[in-house]
């Protein structure tokens, strides 16, 4: 049901299921992390700075020093073939890469003036200000649309008489609340490919993060539906800084301000996105986008 609720059991019941789907441990409920005292500034938008970063999968080092920024309330792509260290390099800023057993990073990951590989850092509050959309669509299995966004809500401690105005604001954010108003009680697995993805980026949005990462949000959705997302991405960049993850090139050519050319775990070229396609600076940037390599 719509809140409120009070079944401790389910509520238990919906911690365990997000612990599966996102494959970390669900946590307690906590209060949405002070920004001002973490150093981050007051904005509609919010640039990261990464400097030195390297990561790493046991010996095997898969992002080699890498030196970037992402600028405040763009959209930036990160293009390059199979297995050159995007996602790596992505997920890093969140510090989800340390999640796998095994894996390291070292560097500095700045999000105004705070770093959040710094000491004393809270890891959870540093994913609640970095959002993340993955490939493939994830909603919550046992969960209804209405919960699948408010999921998020409840582990950060909004109360019950609260959620439904979030909720309801954040499907609207995504151009989702005309589509499902009508069932916000049924299950959100029973949504179309389209309709999950930006149903899951509802529950990122709904959190209020500073920052959008997805990583190939659209690779298993259709053309109409892809089309919708990168609508969804062009829109929310008045609020957010976006970085996303894609093999699809012309996709990168539609939504992003500016595209990021990896190879073997380092940054080739990075340039306002006409110049990456038009204009490459670097020969094997050129041999890429023309579909030389890759």
């Amino acid at each position: 049901m719509i809140p409120p609720e009070t079944d401790a059991t389910a509520d238990h019941q919906r911690a365990s299921d997000m612990s599966t789907a996102e494959g970390s441990p669900a946590e307690p409920a906590q209060e949405a992390p002070n920004l001002k005292e973490m150093g981050v500034r007051e904005g509609a938008g919010h640039g990261v700075h990464v400097k030195g970063l390297r990561a790493f999968y046991g010996d095997n080092e898969a992002v080699k020093g890498i030196d970037i920024e992402f600028p405040a309330n763009q959209v930036t792509a990160i293009i390059g073939p199979s297995g050159c260290g995007k996602s790596t390099m992505v997920r890093c800023i969140n510090r989800m890469h340390e999640e796998i057993p095994g894996a390291r990073a070292a560097g500095s990951v700045t999000i105004d003036d705070l770093d959040v590989y710094g000491p004393g850092v809270d890891v959870t509050s540093v994913r609640r200000m970095v959002g993340m959309v993955f490939q493939k669509p994830n909603p919550f299995p046992t969960m209804s649309i209405f919960d699948n966004v408010a999921a998020g809500l409840k582990l950060t401690g909004t109360r019950a008489d609260n959620l439904r105005e979030h909720v309801h604001r954040s499907l609207r954010a995504v151009g989702l609340w005309g589509e499902v108003k009508n069932r916000l009680n049924s299950p959100g697995h029973g949504l179309s490919g389209g309709q999950q993805q930006r149903l899951c980026i509802a529950r990122t949005v709904a959190v209020e993060p500073e920052v959008i990462l997805m990583d190939e949000p659209c690779s298993a959705l259709d053309p109409i539906a892809t089309l919708r997302v990168e609508e969804l991405i062009d829109e929310l960049k008045a609020r957010y800084t976006i970085v996303i993850v894609t093999h699809n090139m012309q996709q990168a050519a539609r939504v992003a301000d500016s595209t990021v050319f990896m190879l073997d775990g380092e940054v080739v070229e990075h340039a306002p996105t006409d110049s990456v396609f038009t204009n490459p600076r670097d020969e094997r940037t050129e041999r890429y986008v023309t579909g030389k390599f890759g």
